[in-house]
């Protein structure tokens, strides 16, 4: 088991385990702590706590130590400068002619280098715009090209439920969202409907997929035989919320409405 604490570096960004050391490290504080990409302002999300060995990757490195107001201040001052450093890229890549969409700039803790975030259709050759910015800004510059659900995490808006972005706001990471959740919930397949600011499939139709899927396990399919109080039909469509089977009977083709429960106690579903 190992003491570790969670570290988020953005918003609703992905959470990171450090080890606390000796430091009495609290949830909500700010922390300094070394990152592959360098040392790194942070703010604790998860407060101490043993996880398993599996659970991290070993070797954990240790929070330097937690936030003064002079980390502070640094971080307000890098926020300061990549707001300068989003102008000037945005004046490189007209100069440039560059078919790229800038999204975001952001320094390192540290001011050892600046990362450009940025959205294009296919591949970009950025090799002069890299001398430009690394001649005008002194330090390491990486241009890092994102996707569209990305961009949206970084930008935020509002969905279509009329509240902030999921991604934005909470989701860690992002989890695989197919066409077939859509179609399991019963949903219309209209892309507008379906899909994001992004444009691609929404985030939320992962949440009740697991439970649309167990219900899914114990109602029976359209199409399939089955027996009623009233006679034998096949099902015509099912009500995976409500737990509801629409039955067509073979003789009158009249359809009647069941519960799962009531056909179940009555031993009715015939299995084909």
């Amino acid at each position: 088991m190992h003491d570790v604490v969670g570290v988020r570096f953005k918003k609703a960004g992905k959470i990171y385990y450090f080890s606390p050391g000796d430091l009495d490290i609290k949830k909500d504080q700010s922390v300094i702590v070394e990152t592959a990409r360098g040392v790194e302002y942070g703010k604790v999300v998860i407060g101490k706590k043993q996880v398993d060995e599996d659970d991290v990757v070993l070797p954990l490195k240790k929070v330097i130590r937690i936030a003064n107001e002079e980390d502070r201040k640094t971080m307000q001052e890098n926020m300061d400068l990549a707001r300068r450093a989003y102008s000037i890229c945005l004046t490189k890549i007209e100069e440039h002619q560059l078919e790229m969409n800038l999204v975001d700039v952001e320094y390192t803790f540290d001011r050892n280098k600046v990362l450009f975030y940025f959205t294009a259709d296919g591949r970009i050759d950025f090799r002069e715009l890299v001398k430009d910015l690394a001649s005008i800004f002194r330090t390491r510059i990486e241009l890092r090209q994102i996707g569209v659900r990305d961009e949206a995490k970084m930008l935020g808006g509002i969905g279509p439920c009329g509240r902030v972005l999921c991604c934005s706001s909470f989701l860690g990471d992002f989890e695989p969202v197919s066409i077939k959740m859509a179609k399991d919930q019963n949903l219309s397949l209209n892309p507008a409907k379906i899909s994001g600011l992004c444009g691609r499939l929404m985030c939320c139709l992962k949440y009740e997929n697991d439970h649309y899927e167990e219900a899914k396990k114990e109602l029976p399919d359209v199409g399939e035989p089955i027996s009623t109080p009233a006679g034998h039909g096949k099902v015509a469509g099912i009500n995976i919320l409500e737990r509801l089977v629409e039955v067509e009977l073979n003789e009158t083709q009249h359809i009647l409405e069941y519960s799962l429960d009531e056909l179940m106690a009555e031993g009715h579903i015939v299995r084909s």
